[in-house]
């Protein structure tokens, strides 16, 4: 969306590729807005990829969906952001915020609080802009990695303006502990916010650079003046009045760091030492191009190409950096892990298209693992929350191994076998009886992290054969199997089982329970499936291939009460089949282990083309800070990996007519798909470089050695 005044141009000429003989310019396909109602919970505002700094509006939270800090069905602003999540179910961050005003304003959130219409409104890779309507202040803003640069228009009314900057406020379960604000005197002012919420212990230090003369900054105890040019207190406010120029423009650079203030103000000297804000608009627009053109996927359907190309770019707004620009580790650390999330289908893409990016992940998977004695589980600015179930880093440090980016396999394998031998979140009761028992684990969601911490140890077993532990694989391979403890072939579900080896009663697989459950934000319909790392022995238990067909046909059909309690993640229903949330992210895939790829085919299709769109409520659940969107860049593309590492990337049903990946090192994976179309959705046969390829996958090693994919549809 764009207004008079506002735009500088979609069609920016850096950056751009060569894609059909055709100058493009790829974030002309970029629509922002998507996932931004709903469920989706998306970042909206201006950054660039994978950097630290997410600048964008921030509203009142009303609800579970304003996790981000933004919905697009409100139409209130309380300030801009230095830094936000996108797509997460859990709200956090909203630090360091600054709001325009014009005239006198009070400090607290009611007194910043403005209107705005979509209408005066633009969202782009890299830029963001609004027209506030009440003072009628024109905020506009671009980054790099580690500055946010607003550009605020005064209106021509001569009232005393300035901008507000609030320490006290951030989003969702963050709360203040302690704020500073101090002022140079001159055109500068900096501080820190450390606070507490999902990140149980954030810092976060800044410097912030007026383009104008400063006339006064005002420091405020929320609401309560105080005297001085220094203010250290929980509620930390700073009201700056600035000498506005005629033409009502005034610059504001906001530098952050991790570390310190003095860093702040070095990552500011480095990266946005001169006030040119077109340019530094420009310079986002290439960032964004550059990143974006590592795929050309080409398609006569303009909807799908802008659902592809918005996708990818949700998928690069996190793992974000969290260091300085001098790298003082020694190499790029980076921060905002949803493992549980993004070790399914965001890691697997990245693995892809991101090669250069490897070594630092694993550095940083690593280091996480030195500073805290396990691997991340969901770690979040420097903090591991703990949040979801299973060993989630362990198949995402496999994945690097097996796929040859590890450094150090030995150091890799030595981390994973230690994070799961732990005695904590149910390790001790697992390794005690194979499988965690629901009268032992008062955490409950005891299915939900048996299955996980098995798939997990599938991951280490494969890396100990990498490593020559033949010892290790042994054990790991076993405990990998720790599912067969919770089948019930009676009713044909995973279910809850005691340490006397008693199923849970009463029992319906419909039923989900956020409060008291034995599965994550599911049911047993869906954790039932929950085994992509050993698919035939999940059919042996089904009692062969038959049975298990027939028991995943009827997921896609069965219909019943979720219950009350049922958690707003259980999304996207194709009868039990979840879409919005991750355990059923692999399933539509199974059937391609079983001989019947075309109905993988079919519902993958299906979900391609209903469960995503180009509209605010595009998405049938959570982001999850990538994830929804790798799952759709993967299939759109015509496979998936299915198993937690290793690479086999399973076929479904190719949207596109063709894609050029950059898989790195000047080399192009090209696939097509003839005679693609709406009916046209079953693969009638494949072709691997010219030669005819029988297999229902395709390995990594062969899609990054370059080369052609061809599907006949």
């Amino acid at each position: 969306m764009k207004f008079p005044g506002f735009s500088l141009g979609m069609l920016l000429v850096s950056g751009l590729m060569t894609a059909g003989g055709c100058t493009v310019p790829y974030t002309q396909y970029v629509n922002p807005l998507i996932g931004s109602g709903g469920h989706g919970h998306v970042f909206v505002g201006a950054n660039v990829p994978f950097g630290l700094v997410q600048a964008g509006p921030v509203q009142y939270s009303q609800g579970w969906d304003w996790c981000s800090g933004y919905h697009y069905s409100d139409s209130t602003i309380i300030g801009f952001a230095q830094m936000h999540l996108s797509g997460t179910g859990i709200g956090d961050l909203g630090d360091i915020m600054l709001m325009p005003f014009a005239g006198d304003v009070v400090t607290d959130r009611e007194g910043l609080c403005a209107r705005f219409s979509h209408d005066r409104e633009e969202v782009r890779p890299g830029y963001y802009a609004v027209e506030l309507e009440e003072s009628g202040i024109k905020a506009c803003m671009t980054a790099t990695h580690r500055v946010a640069f607003h550009r605020y228009t005064f209106p021509e009314n001569n009232q005393p303006a300035g901008v507000v900057i609030d320490l006290e406020h951030g989003i969702g379960w963050d709360s203040p502990v302690e704020g500073h604000l101090e002022w140079d005197g001159d055109r500068s002012v900096r501080g820190y916010r450390i606070s507490s919420g999902w990140a149980r212990h954030q810092e976060i230090y800044f410097m912030a650079v007026f383009s104008v003369p400063v006339l006064d900054v005002e420091l405020f105890e929320g609401t309560t003046p105080v005297a001085g040019s220094s203010l250290t207190t929980r509620k930390t406010y700073a009201r700056v009045w600035l000498d506005v120029p005629v033409n009502g423009e005034v610059l504001v650079k906001v530098a952050l760091s991790p570390e310190s203030m003095e860093k702040a103000r070095a990552n500011l000297e480095h990266e946005l030492p001169g006030w040119n804000f077109k340019a530094s608009v420009k310079a986002a627009d290439k960032a964004w191009n550059r990143e974006l053109s590592r795929i050309d996927y080409q398609t006569t359907d303009p909807a799908a190409r802008e659902i592809f190309y918005t996708a990818l770019y949700h998928t690069m707004i996190a793992p974000s950096l969290f260091c300085d620009h001098d790298l003082p580790g020694g190499f790029t650390k980076y921060t905002t892990f949803s493992l549980w999330d993004t070790y399914r289908a965001a890691h697997p893409l990245a693995t892809i298209i991101h090669p250069e990016k490897m070594a630092d992940f694993f550095l940083t998977m690593l280091d996480i693992y030195d500073s805290q004695g396990k691997l991340p589980v969901w770690h979040l600015m420097g903090n591991e929350t703990d949040c979801m179930v299973g060993n989630p880093g362990i198949p995402v440090l496999a994945d690097l191994v097996l796929k040859g980016y590890a450094g150090d396999p030995a150091r890799a394998y030595e981390a994973m076998k230690l994070s799961a031998m732990r005695d904590e979140r149910g390790l001790e009761w697992y390794k005690q009886y194979g499988y965690i028992p629901f009268d032992k684990d008062p955490g409950h969601e005891t299915v939900a992290k048996t299955l996980e911490y098995a798939l997990a140890d599938w991951c280490v077993a494969q890396v100990a054969a990498v490593t020559g532990d033949a010892e290790g694989e042994e054990l790991f391979t076993r405990r990998s199997k720790a599912y067969v403890h919770l089948f019930d072939p009676a009713t044909g579900f995973m279910r809850g089982r005691s340490s006397t080896g008693q199923f849970r009663e009463p029992f319906s697989p419909f039923r989900s329970s956020h409060r008291d459950d034995d599965y994550t934000e599911g049911n047993a319909w869906q954790y039932t499936w929950l085994v992509p790392h050993d698919i035939p022995g999940l059919m042996e238990l089904f009692g062969g291939r038959e049975p298990f067909l027939e028991k995943l046909d009827s997921l896609f059909l069965a219909e019943g009460d979720l219950g009350e309690d049922a958690s707003p993640d259980i999304s996207g229903l194709i009868g039990q089949y979840a879409h919005g949330n991750e355990p059923s992210h692999h399933i539509a895939y199974m059937y391609a282990f079983a001989g019947q790829p075309e109905k993988s085919a079919a519902l993958v299709r299906r979900i391609l083309t209903s469960m995503y769109g180009n509209t605010p409520d595009g998405l049938s659940g959570n982001e999850d800070v990538g994830q929804m969107s790798a799952w759709y860049i993967l299939s759109a593309l015509g496979f998936y990996q299915v198993e937690p590492a290793g690479g086999r990337y399973v076929f479904g049903s190719p949207l596109m007519d063709k894609a050029v990946i950059h898989v790195g090192k000047g080399k192009t994976f090209t696939i097509v798909a003839h005679n693609n179309g709406p009916e046209n959705w079953r693969v009638k046969s494949v072709r691997l470089n010219g030669k005819p390829y029988d297999k229902f996958y395709i390995d990594f090693k062969d899609i990054m050695a370059g080369g052609i994919l061809e599907f006949q549809m």
